[in-house]
């Protein structure tokens, strides 16, 4: 909800992300990342991003606050609190949505492993007069080349991606 009501406040104004980035002393990339949700403002800058747009704070978090001053903070830093807690839980399921794309990445090499090793290579014995066996013999061939050079260090890039993924846990 912020980063969408951060984006049409922005947009309502006729600012580009670059001339809100000037306004606020940031970069472009942090007012995108907030339109897009993958981070939000502390409540400093959440104040200083309310005056450049000319809104309150309220507007912007999607709430009509009291305009008090203790309550008011207090439940904009709530609303921050609980921000900032679904960003941990997505960013928690995109790691591990991550891990399980790795593991399966794994899996894949090693069954394909298994399965040029248990073939061995076929395309040695054939009759390479027939035009079609002769193309189909040479992409074989190159694609188990290629597939011997480049797969262990896919799976060692995979396993090492798994290891600092639990370290980060």
């Amino acid at each position: 909800m912020l980063s969408e009501n951060i984006k049409a406040r922005r947009k309502s104004k006729g600012l580009s992300q670059q001339e809100l980035a000037i306004k606020l002393n940031v970069v472009r990339q942090t007012v995108s990342k907030w339109e897009q949700g993958l981070s939000v403002p502390d409540a400093a800058m959440l104040i200083s991003l309310s005056e450049a747009l000319e809104t309150p704070v309220s507007v912007l978090l999607g709430e009509n606050l009291p305009e008090a001053g203790a309550d008011g903070l207090t439940a904009i830093c709530e609303k921050l609190e609980l921000i900032n807690l679904q960003l941990a839980q997505r960013r928690e399921a995109g790691r591990k949505a991550l891990r399980w794309l790795l593991a399966a990445l794994c899996v894949v090499i090693a069954a394909a492993f298994g399965v040029l090793a248990a073939q061995g290579s076929p395309y040695l014995g054939w009759d390479y007069q027939d035009p079609e066996k002769a193309v189909f013999g040479a992409a074989f061939h190159i694609f188990e080349w290629v597939f011997v050079r480049l797969a262990p260090l896919a799976l060692i890039g995979a396993v090492a991606g798994i290891a600092l993924l639990r370290r980060k846990e």
